[in-house]
């Protein structure tokens, strides 16, 4: 491939054009933020007991001190012998930004319908170290939408604010809590498939170079970073 070849000059031009249209992204996307963050909120009323590494605990302990949770929802299902490789893909990257966000009253954790020891030992494998809690003796994978019965697969199910075909019993996505003083917690926020982009930094930078994202469908290339022939 090769894109047009112009002087220094000419680059310069057309980087300045672009750079305008950059901007008017940047702004968008500051707009887009502020109304997210005006999405109004629901209670969560229902009580889930997980499966931690510190043993049994419930919703409001996962929040760990802090008023503010992020929910990944990793697809790992309870028979499943490794976890989806493109939500590892997207765990390489939060794993090293949790110590961050926690300084923002943050606290992330990842949860899955897999036992507490297989999610375990594949943690160990991949080399992460953030927090991990199985939600396999609850609903909760369910009520966020992220999980599917055999029985609804046999028709649609609803992922994505739609009823849809979905190719497996676990989906991806990631969810937002707030609690407050008095101990209510509240979902602020949820979102999925393509939603998910937001979290992938390795986009970012594919999205900047000639190839862009060279991939004939979202995440086709990828592997779990232990698989990776070179």
């Amino acid at each position: 491939m090769q894109n047009k070849i112009v002087t220094k000059e000419e680059w310069v031009e057309a980087r300045k054009q672009f750079l305008i249209k950059e901007k008017e992204f940047n702004k968008l996307r500051d707009e887009l933020t502020k109304k997210r963050q005006q999405l109004p909120w629901t209670k969560v009323d229902k009580e889930y007991i997980f499966e931690t590494d510190k043993g049994q605990q419930n919703f409001a302990d996962l929040f760990a001190g802090k008023t503010q949770l992020i929910v990944y929802h990793f697809m790992f299902g309870p028979s499943w012998k490794q976890g989806c490789k493109n939500c590892s893909f997207v765990a390489d990257h939060y794993e090293k930004s949790i110590i961050h966000l926690q300084q923002q009253d943050i606290s992330f954790v990842t949860i899955s319908r897999a036992p507490l020891q297989i999610l375990g030992d594949f943690k160990k494998r991949m080399g992460w170290s953030f927090k991990w809690v199985s939600s396999l003796g609850n609903d909760f994978n369910f009520d966020y939408d992220v999980s599917f019965t055999k029985e609804d697969m046999k028709n649609q199910v609803y992922y994505n604010y739609q009823k849809t075909t979905f190719p497996a019993e676990e989906g991806p996505g990631v969810s937002v809590f707030y609690k407050n003083t008095d101990g209510n917690i509240y979902h602020t926020y949820s979102s999925y498939s393509r939603g998910l982009d937001l979290l992938i930094g390795a986009y970012n930078y594919l999205d900047i170079v000639p190839k862009g994202r060279n991939e004939e469908g979202p995440m086709s290339w990828v592997r779990h970073h232990d698989r990776y022939k070179e």
